[in-house]
């Protein structure tokens, strides 16, 4: 992740795509969705390879049908340059055997053009939780080991099943939500921060709190019922004590 002007958590994209007018439209969807920005645009593979050279991005969003090569063609010039920015494909190319040389290539997501901004937001921000826990990992044991490979597309800490109704997209971005937070959430709070609902945001953090994934505390206020806040569970933290919610 690189640093100013952004922040130190933003991940900086690449977006690769030869109808200009289209990249225009990737390019407002992802300055949408925190902690992505676009720090350039290229309508060609040689523009995109020479921009990954000079920008150095995190994430590339990369079209197949370019002008002078194939996309996937890509991939292993910037491997051979040194660079390892992660790639996903946006394209409308459905044919398997694309699909399974995108896969050989490593891409870490590929969407099928045409597509609405939710379906881009929910990749991005299950690509967040999973690079954020890649960067944190430290390998202890053949555990570790494998939830680097299996690429972390549910929550860690979250069965591999979700109760009826909720979404792994949701959850991640629910989960990346509490771990970037500097202090406790409410539910009103998480919703903004996520952009859903708070009924949604409510029932995502009961979720986390019902499997040890995220810690409750009440706050008291002058009247009425307490508010509940939540915090991501970090077993590296000492436990919090019954009434220091209401004391901050």
């Amino acid at each position: 992740m690189n640093g100013a002007p952004g922040g130190a958590d933003t991940i900086d994209v690449l977006v690769v795509d030869d109808d200009f007018m289209v990249a225009r439209v990737h390019r407002a969807f992802v300055d949408r969705v925190e902690p992505f920005r676009v720090v350039g645009v290229a309508s060609t593979g040689e523009q995109a390879a020479r921009a990954v050279d000079e920008l150095h991005p995190d994430l590339v969003l990369l079209d197949l049908y370019l002008p002078d090569v194939f996309g996937l063609d890509v991939i292993p010039r910037l491997r051979t340059a040194g660079h390892d920015c992660d790639v996903m494909v946006i394209s409308a190319a459905r044919e398997t055997d694309t699909v399974r040389g995108a896969v050989r290539h490593g891409v870490v997501d590929y969407l099928l053009k045409p597509f609405e901004f939710e379906d881009l937001r929910a990749r991005l921000a299950r690509y967040a939780v999973r690079r954020g826990r890649v960067l944190a990992t430290v390998v202890h044991g053949q555990a570790d080991v494998d939830r680097v490979l299996a690429g972390a597309a549910v929550p860690a800490s979250a069965p591999a099943t979700l109760p009826k109704g909720l979404s792994v997209e949701t959850a991640a971005l629910i989960e990346r939500t509490l771990r970037t937070a500097q202090d406790t959430l409410s539910a009103a709070e998480c919703a903004t921060l996520a952009g859903i609902s708070r009924v949604s945001a409510r029932r995502y953090l009961e979720h986390f709190h019902s499997i040890g994934s995220a810690e409750v505390t009440l706050r008291y206020g002058a009247a009425g019922r307490p508010e509940r806040r939540y915090r991501f569970h970090d077993h590296a933290r000492p436990p919090r004590r019954p009434g220091d919610e209401a004391r901050t």
